[in-house]
């Protein structure tokens, strides 16, 4: 027994200890890559990375699992830290890469025209290249995107002024333009069947917004105008059909808020239209006209006369062609 032990401990002192390299911990950390195991990729890649904090190449596939997994800011992060230890060209395609899948298209031009400048004819000059096509492309979209957006902001304020000022006939004329070039915009076809309604062509607005209420059922902008449509046409019923679940809604925008609030108001709902007046951030809504006549004549028939006479007053300081009009209960 004696004998076998010493043979044991002859044999242990003859095997000599296995100290891993870092080449070994980033081919464990390839392996699992391929088979995706990330998380366990990448626990190997960073045990290579201690043992050879200088070696670029485990450092770069570190930063390129992390892009597979979408941790684009933290394979960047790994990439400018490889750059401060050596000029290792193919980082400027791979920060192209994730600083594109970020939407960070200035910064995604600019590394990959230095990966083209410093290696003219590198690995990557096919990617390179048909990244900045890309780019190029999305710019231009984006363009188009943005002129398309400024020049509907511009109709929406023509609108917005026409309406507010009561301007009916002026404002069907920019609506109906709108609803040519921007025909999924949401709120040009209420405001349209509005203006229609108060020009007097009440039956064709009638008409047009119950066909778009089909389509869209839960409108609040259909559900005001039609609120406001049968309540001036002196249709009892249909009005409180389409106001009553109006009197549930409490919207999170302040312009749909405005709108409830308005809609009350002119329909006779003082009490109700009061408290959604009060519930306005005022500062976001004061650039109304309407604001200021509804919520005025909503505290006049409060008997908050005035009350009703400051917010008029303040409506015609801030909105002096207001004080060409008489007062909302006049």
């Amino acid at each position: 027994m004696q004998q076998v032990t010493s043979k044991s401990n002859e044999r242990q002192t003859n095997v000599l200890p296995f100290i891993p390299e870092g080449d070994f911990y980033f081919t464990k950390g390839i392996e699992a890559f391929q088979k995706r195991k990330f998380d366990i990729a990448v626990k190997w890649l960073k045990k290579a990375i201690d043992h050879k904090p200088d070696e670029a190449l485990y450092q770069c596939q570190l930063s390129i699992i992390y892009t597979e997994i979408g941790a684009y800011h933290a394979a960047n992060d790994v990439l400018m830290h490889v750059l401060k230890i050596s000029e290792n060209v193919d980082c400027y395609y791979l920060l192209a890469n994730n600083f594109a899948h970020l939407g960070l298209l200035n910064d995604a031009k600019k590394y990959a025209n230095l990966y083209i400048q410093k290696d003219p004819d590198g690995e990557f000059k096919e990617e390179v290249l048909h990244l900045l096509e890309l780019i190029d492309i999305e710019e231009e979209d984006a363009d188009e995107e943005l002129e398309e957006e400024d020049e509907l902001l511009i109709y929406q304020e023509t609108v917005f002024y026409h309406m507010e000022h009561y301007e009916w006939e002026k404002a069907i004329h920019i609506l109906e333009e709108m609803l040519v070039l921007f025909p999924e915009h949401p709120n040009s076809k209420h405001d349209y069947t509005q203006a229609l309604f108060f020009l007097g062509r009440e039956q064709q607005a009638l008409a047009m917004e119950l066909e778009e209420i089909q389509s869209n059922p839960d409108s609040l902008y259909g559900r005001s105008n039609l609120a406001l449509f049968y309540y001036y046409l002196g249709k009892e019923k249909e009005y409180n059909f389409y106001i009553e679940p109006l009197l549930k809604v409490y919207p999170i925008h302040e312009q749909q808020k405005l709108r409830i609030a308005i809609t009350m108001a002119r329909t006779g709902k003082f009490v109700e239209a009061a408290r959604r007046f009060k519930m306005l951030a005022k500062e976001k809504v004061s650039g109304h006209l309407s604001y200021f006549r509804f919520y005025a004549l909503t505290a006049y028939h409060n008997d908050e006369h005035e009350k009703a006479i400051s917010i008029w007053k303040e409506g015609c300081k801030r909105h002096p062609e207001l004080i060409r009009e008489t007062t909302p209960w006049n």
